[in-house]
């Protein structure tokens, strides 16, 4: 980790744009989640309905892709990451503060309002909140890692990992039972089901095989981002 990158890349994520999309979207599920508590609506299945679809289908996912593309795509895009890496930084440790920093915006404007969004709902019942909430933890780190690695290799990562996230997760892994393997959001919920007790709850993919995935997800990818940075470097000094 670098401090001085960390605070660098958290200002710029911080200023632009997209920390709209970062407020709104946590703002979104939060209201979401009153409205079915004040309807009288908030039961187990409800809940989990809610937080499955939302919550792991499109707040996470898309939270992820904005952090995780957003912490070191610009700057490639624009040049400046040129800069950076002609300090004496060890190139994976630049990617790796990069990947950091889009795992912390993550936590806060996607695993922390989900846990809180289950409480509203449920409260602690059948640890339905808490199991989400890790279950969003673990997906997270597996989404910032495939994003960024995705960022590194190409111009067109937004789009590319809204394919993955929105085509391939929600649509095609949704009706095919084999894609589901490969669904970072299956795996989530895997991790999710071996938490709670709440019946509602019902994984795709085993566990045996969701964790071991996620951890080769989140290792490949961070490792390839540092790889990848390398190979830009001496591009740029040729």
């Amino acid at each position: 980790m670098n401090t001085v990158i960390a605070s660098i890349t958290f200002r710029a994520m911080l200023s632009r744009r997209r920390v709209l999309l970062l407020f709104a979207l946590p703002a979104l599920l939060l209201f979401l989640s009153i409205g079915l508590r004040l309807s009288g609506h908030s039961d187990l299945d409800n809940a989990t309905m809610l937080l499955t679809q939302f919550g792991l289908g499109a707040l996470l996912p898309l939270l992820a892709l904005l952090a995780g593309t957003g912490v070191i795509g610009p700057e490639i895009d624009d040049g400046q990451i040129m800069y950076i890496m002609t300090k004496p930084i060890a190139r994976p440790v630049i990617s790796t503060t990069k990947y950091a920093v889009a795992v912390v915006l993550v936590v806060v404007f996607g695993v922390v309002p989900i846990f809180i969004s289950g409480v509203i709902m449920t409260g602690l019942t059948a640890g339905l909140a808490t199991g989400f909430a890790i279950g969003a933890l673990v997906a997270g780190i597996a989404y910032c890692a495939l994003f960024i690695a995705i960022a590194v290799l190409s111009r067109f990562a937004v789009t590319i990992g809204l394919i993955y996230a929105l085509v391939w997760e929600n649509l095609i892994a949704r009706y095919a039972s084999g894609a589901k393997t490969l669904s970072i959001r299956q795996w989530g919920i895997s991790v999710t089901d071996m938490i709670t007790n709440a019946t509602a709850v019902k994984a795709d993919v085993h566990s045996s095989t969701a964790v071991p995935l996620l951890i080769v997800v989140t290792v490949a990818g961070v490792a390839y981002a540092g790889w990848k940075l390398r190979t830009l470097s001496i591009a740029g000094t040729e």
